[in-house]
């Protein structure tokens, strides 16, 4: 549930609009292609938690296997990566406000609802997990119950009539903006996807990593092949690629066009509740990171400390800082903050998952198909060619409209968190 409930967010409720614009029904294949290096990703990942379940999961790991700065950056990059992601999610979850009450300045929903998460993830870990097992069963049934009313739509079942194949195949057919458009729409749809790693991050309080963490993966995939290609093939199906945008969910959209009375509205509710689950995930990966940071001496010691009840309350605070950026965001350029903030966190997403998969090269020379029997098939084939994705999306950023901020934002940083290491690294001599 924390891999679903960090993976089906925004990215898809949200994000998908830009997607389907860029790539009118072809997004269908964005988002599988999409899904295959997110798997890769995810099953490296669980290959090497199972024989290194701690807190800080791929920071750790490219630490031992690759080299001490590959540890510092992808920790530092993850860290601000899912800090500034948490900022988006509540954006969005303002957005979504903004259907029923259109006269309330965003940036007020976007305090009320981070001041909810921070007291939700400072309680206790347990607080956590149960409330992220039922925002996302939430959103969970509901996409199964989109894909149903659809398809019954779609088809004709019931008093409605068939709407049949027409928005697949006109307006331009299913490339109307050929292969570039599904290159440009793969994305926002592999940012749809970060999140599954978070079952790697939690295995440290996992009780029996072993066997949890390779069971829960295993899982989620063949749920979110179901969940994000069926959902994206229903939506288009439902509503033309030419009416979504960013000014509501496009699901939503898709109920308005089909008619539905009360469905928009109960839509709308449930992808509000698919932001603040995301984003309390992403807060949880965020302070877990940074509280990882402290402990292996990157960070400040304070960071490293925790609550009687097991919570890093200073590493948690710190991480607020994505939902204050959010709020300012919010306030001053409005029409453009969650793709800003989307663009700004999507380069750590890809560089920790291409730094991720270089790790995991490393780490098969030291442990080849041993473990759990967990081991990836057609390795190291799916290594390179995930890696071949990742950067193509990368350089695609460049031509997406309001995502030119990835590449921007993401070289600086990286400079930036070299040079801290190498000052860290300095102080650290005798």
């Amino acid at each position: 549930m924390i891999a679903l409930g960090g993976a089906i967010g925004t990215g898809f409720f949200l994000g998908s609009g830009v997607s389907v614009q860029l790539a009118g029904p072809g997004v269908i294949l964005a988002y599988s292609f999409a899904g295959f290096i997110a798997l890769v990703i995810a099953w490296s990942l669980v290959e090497m938690a199972v024989v290194h379940p701690v807190a800080g999961s791929f920071g750790v790991y490219a630490e031992i296997y690759l080299h001490p700065w590959a540890g510092f950056a992808i920790r530092y990059s993850y860290w601000l990566g899912a800090t500034i992601a948490v900022g988006s999610e509540v954006v969005a979850a303002a957005i979504y406000c903004g259907f029923w009450f259109p006269r309330v300045p965003g940036w007020i929903w976007v305090v009320a609802f981070s001041i909810v998460l921070l007291v939700a993830n400072a309680w206790t870990v347990a607080s956590f997990g149960e409330f992220q097992y039922w925002l996302s069963l939430i959103k969970i049934l509901t996409i199964s119950a989109f894909i149903l009313i659809g398809v019954a739509l779609l088809c004709g079942f019931g008093p409605f009539p068939a709407r049949g194949l027409a928005n697949y195949t006109g307006q331009g057919g299913f490339l109307p903006n050929g292969w570039r458009g599904v290159l440009l729409a793969t994305s926002l749809a592999t940012f749809s996807y970060f999140g599954v790693e978070e079952v790697a991050v939690a295995a440290g309080e996992a009780r029996d990593p072993g066997r949890s963490i390779p069971r829960a993966m295993r899982s989620v995939f063949w749920r979110l092949a179901f969940f994000y290609i069926g959902g994206i093939a229903v939506l288009v199906g439902l509503v033309s690629w030419r009416e979504v945008g960013l000014d509501a969910s496009p699901f939503v959209r898709a109920f308005q066009a089909a008619g539905l009375r009360a469905a928009p509205t109960l839509m709308n509710l449930v992808v509000l509740t698919a932001a603040l689950s995301s984003a309390n995930a992403l807060l949880y990966l965020s302070a877990r990171m940074a509280f990882s940071l402290a402990r292996g001496g990157y960070a400040p010691a304070r960071l490293g400390r925790t609550t009687r009840r097991g919570i890093p309350i200073w590493a948690l605070a710190t991480s607020g800082g994505g939902m204050a950026l959010a709020v300012l965001a919010e306030r001053y350029f409005p029409q453009r903050a969650y793709l800003a903030l989307v663009g700004t966190s999507l380069f750590a997403g890809l560089y920790v998952w291409t730094m991720s998969l270089l790790t995991h090269l490393r780490f098969r020379r030291v442990h080849p198909r041993d473990g759990a029997n967990v081991s990836m098939p057609g390795f190291p084939v799916v290594d390179w060619l995930a890696l071949a994705g990742l950067v193509l999306v990368t350089i695609s950023t460049w031509f997406v409209p309001g995502m030119r901020v990835t590449l921007l934002a993401g070289v600086p940083w990286l400079a930036v968190v070299s040079l801290g290491y190498w000052v860290w690294r300095a102080r650290q001599r005798p």
